[in-house]
């Protein structure tokens, strides 16, 4: 199985490309900047070119689009938020997964049964709103209904689509209060990801199988 995930130079990507080699799977793994990956900044569109390049003909069994950013942890509805922010976070949340799926989809509809991963978070569900971190919540939504229309459109070419809450993990992202542990997670998350089918494509699911609201 090839499998390429976003963003594994630290964190649930790097645990999960490290489970998945361990397992015998070859990994493309793209990074900002990591040794091993491929130099890939999700909001730069021009970057593109050279995961397709990295890629190949090769079949992509499993995308895990987990390249992600919490920009706006902590800011004050007084004060935070600003434009170039929102930008940020869109940029790397949204449009970075759906040029990531567009970029392969080559190669995704030459695998057999292929799989589409977003890593998404339970704060972009309409009915688990708590206010604040606006930037985050609002890409994490977007991203989520992102997946869920592509889980419409790329059935019938056999290709299913699952987004992912991976928990309150204690990484640099979700800091050391988080309650699960990056194994936990990950752990998790690939037991989920080898249920997803077109059965279940367009599911909202946690790391530990449950199902989400929208």
């Amino acid at each position: 199985m090839h499998v390429v995930i976003t963003g594994v130079s630290r964190g649930i990507g790097h645990a999960l490309a490290e489970r998945y080699r361990a397992a015998g799977h070859e990994v493309t793994g793209t990074a900002r900047a990591a040794e091993g990956a491929v130099p890939l900044d999700v909001t730069q569109p021009d970057q593109f070119p050279a995961l397709a390049e990295a890629v190949g003909t090769k079949p992509v069994d499993l995308l895990i689009c987990n390249a992600g950013i919490y920009p706006d942890k902590g800011q004050s509805l007084a004060s935070g938020f600003n434009a170039e922010t929102w930008a940020d976070a869109m940029a790397t949340n949204v449009t970075g997964v759906f040029l990531t799926v567009q970029t392969l989809l080559t190669g995704l509809q030459q695998a057999k049964n292929a799989k589409i991963a977003i890593i998404s978070s339970r704060l972009g569900s309409d009915e688990l709103a708590a206010g604040g971190s606006y930037c985050y919540r609002a890409s994490k939504a977007a991203a989520l209904n992102l997946g869920r229309n592509l889980a419409v459109d790329l059935k019938e070419l056999d290709i299913a689509v699952g987004i992912y809450h991976p928990g309150w993990v204690r990484t640099d992202m979700g800091g050391e209060k988080g309650d699960v542990s990056v194994d936990d997670s990950a752990d998790g998350l690939v037991t989920e990801f080898d249920r997803l089918s077109l059965e279940t494509t367009g599911s909202f699911r946690t790391w530990d199988g449950r199902d989400l609201p929208f």
